[in-house]
């Protein structure tokens, strides 16, 4: 599963020589009861390894480095807590020459105004600029709190932890993606090009596999293995499925399915995008559609037309929501309103997007051309209300960098008459949307999840990631 639920952090509690060290003690004791009350597992320098129990002199900086070197692959990312001034060397040090490269957030004590005496007081208002002022010297990247200062006790600070969890996910998730390529994308689709040179620069690896690949392993799957029979059966309880579709397609949508998810297993893929059209249905038989659906409930989106920058849009939002993504077009007007269309697709919606129970039958449009009769596996139905976080990239090769498009929305319990996958969607000033995408030559194709987590992932794109963002108010 490509979510990771609980996190490691490495834990920085950062002190100054001519400040109450008993008050960093007490910091650090508070803030590890509230790592475990929160779920987190956490790196932190064992008190007896300073003089202080923190990190202060450079001293302190190179064994804490070492600490989180040593555990580098268990590290999720970075919390610095200043509970007075804190020695800016110290902490950023440590940071700099631990070397990680994780997502860093940096928290500050609030004074008490009754405590504000030369044995009581922190200055760690004072301290935390200082503190950033050296992290952006050294070309450190770090996460600001809601507030300057503020408890550690506080709920604002779980509410800052859970939110640089997320943004935690997303740039570590991104940076070693592993994003299969299954088929070559349709022919007349150029829209779906993408530069891989410019993904991996990012961390993002595309691994391509022929699709007559897959259609051979399929061949070789036994109509009594056990996986195949499991298969069947998850498929029928999955949606509805019209009588008049023949238990032979259904045989057949299930071998592909697991040929499908054993190349993924076998190549330790995160998500995937799929040639979804011709050559499924004249060489094969059946949709991918159902396949896509299911590998999305399962926290392994799916992107349709070999659409990598969509999937890696998809992944990204996975790893911010925890919810499964969903790939979208930007589809049709919904009457005079402007701030509304109807996004679809053929469709690969995870069966958590939707509102009742689905269909699992043929594709329409296609269907008409390519026969209904090798398009079994289309997903139908109306997505479920209720908000929505967008988002896109897609690789500018001529000026070499990757860009993005980021914002939120609703999902509405409006009727609509079109078949199919439908999401009637309200994005507040869309056609300033719209209009960016055109100027900029984005692609049809959106990702969305539920749920909005548009400012964590403006926060691991933008600051982490070093892409170009518009994000959409």
């Amino acid at each position: 599963m490509a979510y990771k639920q609980k996190l490691t952090f490495g834990l920085i509690v950062g002190t100054r020589n001519i400040f109450s060290s008993k008050l960093a003690d007490e910091a650090r004791g508070t803030l590890l009861k509230k790592m475990d009350k929160m779920g987190f597992n956490y790196v932190i320098l064992p008190s007896s390894e300073t003089p202080t129990g923190n990190i202060e002199t450079i001293k302190d900086a190179h064994k804490c480095a070492k600490l989180f070197s040593d555990n580098h692959d268990k590290i999720d990312g970075i919390i610095l807590v200043l509970p007075n001034f804190g020695d800016e060397l110290g902490v950023v040090n440590t940071i700099n020459m631990a070397n990680l490269g994780v997502p860093v957030l940096v928290q500050a004590c609030d004074d008490d105004n009754n405590k504000v005496d030369v044995y009581s007081r922190r200055d760690a208002f004072c301290g935390k600029i200082s503190v950033c002022n050296n992290l952006v010297q050294y070309g450190i990247p770090f996460t600001d709190t809601t507030f300057h200062t503020y408890p550690i006790e506080s709920d604002t600070f779980e509410q800052d932890v859970n939110y640089f969890a997320s943004v935690c996910r997303v740039v570590n998730g991104l940076k070693k993606a592993r994003i299969g390529a299954i088929g070559a994308r349709p022919g007349a689709f150029q829209t779906m090009r993408a530069s891989e040179k410019l993904l991996q620069a990012s961390g993002i690896t595309v691994v391509p596999v022929d699709l007559s690949e897959i259609f051979g392993a399929t061949e070789k799957i036994d109509n009594k293995a056990a996986d195949l029979i499991k298969k069947i059966e998850e498929i029928k309880t999955y949606g509805k499925i019209p009588s008049r579709i023949k238990e032979e397609k259904i045989i057949l949508q299930a071998k592909f399915g697991v040929a499908v998810e054993n190349w993924i297993s076998e190549n330790d893929i995160d998500a995937t995008a799929v040639q979804c059209w011709e050559s499924i249905q004249k060489n094969y038989g059946c949709a991918s559609c159902l396949t896509m659906s299911m590998l999305g409930e399962k926290f392994m989106p799916s992107a349709c037309e070999v659409d990598i920058a969509g999937v890696v849009s998809m992944y990204a939002l996975l790893l911010a929501s925890g919810n499964a993504p969903a790939l979208l077009d930007w589809n049709n007007n919904f009457g005079a309103d402007r701030n509304m269309c109807v996004c679809t697709h053929c469709s690969n919606y995870p069966i958590s997007f939707m509102k009742n129970e689905i269909e699992i039958s043929t594709l329409d449009i296609l269907g008409t051309v390519l026969g209904h009769e090798d398009t079994f596996g289309a997903i139908k139905g109306k997505v479920a209300p209720g908000p929505f976080s967008f988002f896109r990239i897609s690789t500018n090769d001529v000026a070499g960098t990757i860009q993005s498009y980021l914002g939120e929305g609703e999902f509405t319990d409006d009727p609509y008459g079109m078949d199919g996958g439908i999401a009637v969607s309200r994005v507040e000033n869309l056609q300033q949307l719209l209009k960016f995408i055109c100027k900029y030559g984005f692609e049809h194709h959106v990702a969305m999840t539920r749920g909005n987590v548009a400012n964590a992932i403006e926060e691991a794109i933008e600051n982490y990631m070093g892409w170009d963002l518009y994000r959409h108010k």
